[in-house]
């Protein structure tokens, strides 16, 4: 089990490390993902450095569990926004079944956070 959970500890580290880089190498990417309401640049910045700070923190053993519990709270944070994006006229990730498949893929993200938490 503790190679399990080293392997998803790596493989979602480099993936959320990704993710909240790009955030700021590319924040326009993100924008159609915020509602208008908010201060999209203020919300994809600290996105971003969440997602890079988890990433980096479920690397390392010593951070790792914390680094899933704010993995999980990250992602039931998100989840609202991929709910409304399903309702959306024109969702922000392009197609109304790529919208949908997100929510599932969502549960999945805060199932593999608790694995790697209690691991």
């Amino acid at each position: 089990m503790e190679k399990i959970a080293l392997i998803l500890r790596i493989v979602f580290g480099v993936f959320f490390a990704f993710a909240g880089i790009m955030h700021f190498i590319k924040p326009k990417i993100f924008n159609r993902f915020i509602p208008n309401f908010l201060p999209k640049l203020a919300i994809n910045f600290v996105a971003g450095f969440f997602e890079l700070a988890i990433g980096i923190g479920l690397v390392f053993n010593q951070t790792s569990k914390k680094a899933a519990l704010a993995m999980f709270i990250l992602m039931l944070v998100f989840l609202p926004i991929h709910v409304w994006d399903v309702f959306r006229e024109k969702p922000a990730i392009g197609s109304k079944k790529i919208a949908l498949l997100r929510i599932p893929l969502q549960f999945l993200l805060l199932f593999i956070a608790y694995l790697i938490y209690t691991f």
